[in-house]
């Protein structure tokens, strides 16, 4: 670790060359630095005088990624630059500089669309810009339910798991328009995957937005309409704590020993990691929310809630729970299985995600000129809701 003149220069050897990627937080400024399968062999060298940097943490914040977490001392300009095998060892250097603006991460390793918090609209700073030429804007797609767990079974026989892998493909389809979006689903049939397994597939996978989607059965067969979940250590409502109980039993399906949660490795840079994760979703929760109540998608009354879902508690990936409706409620039923239905809602959260991280300069433009609002308009009118 070197510092001079404004300038600081931190190198990591590897004995194999991870992944990286470089993230800016906002409020306050701080970068982080994951590696994938990478853990360290020594502590990070002392800083002196000259550095620019206040504070450095470190720690894993999931099971194959490792996270620095630097506190800049003021504004730097930071770049993650491969510099080959100088010395037989693959090897990385975070490079700072003194900025006269705020804080900015540059280069083709810089990534933030899930950085750009309650502002994701507001920076003017789009996807593209953000995470360099090259990147794509990963998006996991999680049917809820699958195999041996048929989730939520309707009067009419249909069952969660099929409803749910038949919407995941829907949003796949519609988000794939998009080039800068790679989109992975957890499971692309019927099969069973533990809910532990979910997660970790979306860390592995360096999601930047992890969608999970159901379509629960409750005892209030009145009860209609899609809700939006996000995490909480505790559930926000009584409903919330019933559909949560249900979501969370999926693991009695697998082998014993996946019924029981796994010990979580605490520590301060895990709770503030995932303090910035859940924030990020609650940003886009809210956003999602605005875009479903404007498509005309019937929503149950106060639909933006949040529960202890083990399926959205990976650290660092924003997540959040879709629950599109109720198998419980005839008339929801009847949309749930209905293909015009699945396309619009689909359609309508690709189109919010789309909207919400800047992933689409051509959408941007048509949206301005209105082509993108009649396009929506018209399928609003195409299928009811009611």
């Amino acid at each position: 670790m070197k510092a001079s003149d404004g300038e600081q220069v931190i190198r990591f050897e590897f004995t194999t060359a991870p992944a990286a990627r470089l993230i800016l937080l906002k409020h306050p400024d701080r970068i982080a630095l994951d590696f994938s399968d990478a853990i360290p062999a020594v502590e990070p060298n002392g800083t002196d005088a000259a550095t620019l940097i206040e504070t450095l943490r470190h720690g894993a914040t999931g099971p194959e990624r490792y996270r620095y977490l630097l506190t800049p001392s003021r504004p730097v300009e930071a770049s993650l630059v491969d510099v080959g095998a100088p010395a037989g060892r693959p090897t990385y250097e975070l490079r700072l500089s003194e900025s006269g603006a705020d804080t900015a991460i540059v280069g083709a390793n810089a990534i933030s669309p899930n950085v750009t918090e309650a502002n994701a609209r507001a920076t003017g700073v789009t996807a593209g810009e953000a995470t360099g030429e090259g990147h794509h804007f990963t998006i996991v797609i999680d049917p809820g339910h699958g195999g041996v767990d048929n989730g939520a079974i309707g009067e009419n026989g249909v069952k969660e798991k099929d409803i749910n892998l038949a919407a995941a493909k829907s949003l796949r389809d519609s988000l794939e328009t998009v080039s800068s979006i790679r989109v992975v689903l957890t499971r692309e049939d019927d099969r069973f995957i533990a809910l532990g397994e979910r997660t970790a597939f979306a860390q592995k996978k360096d999601a930047d937005l992890f969608i999970s989607l159901h379509a629960d059965s409750i005892r209030y067969h009145g009860l209609r309409g899609a809700t939006i979940y996000t995490l909480s250590n505790r559930a926000s409502d009584a409903l919330s704590r019933e559909i949560v109980e249900n979501e969370n039993a999926a693991d009695q399906y697998g082998a014993p020993d996946l019924a029981a949660e796994a010990p979580e490795v605490f520590d301060i840079l895990l709770d503030l990691t995932r303090r910035e994760t859940v924030g990020y979703s609650e940003h886009f929760a809210t956003a999602l929310l605005e875009d479903f109540r404007k498509a005309g998608i019937r929503l149950i009354n106060n639909p933006k809630r949040s529960a202890g879902f083990r399926v959205l508690k990976a650290p660092d990936v924003p997540s959040v729970l879709v629950e599109m409706g109720f198998l419980s409620n005839e008339k929801d039923a009847e949309l749930l299985m209905s293909e015009a239905w699945r396309e619009k809602t689909m359609g309508t959260l690709a189109h919010s995600i789309i909207s919400f991280y800047r992933l689409d300069k051509t959408a941007e433009a048509r949206e301005a000129g209105g082509e993108d609002a009649d396009r929506r308009q018209l399928s609003a009118a195409t299928v009811s809701d009611e």
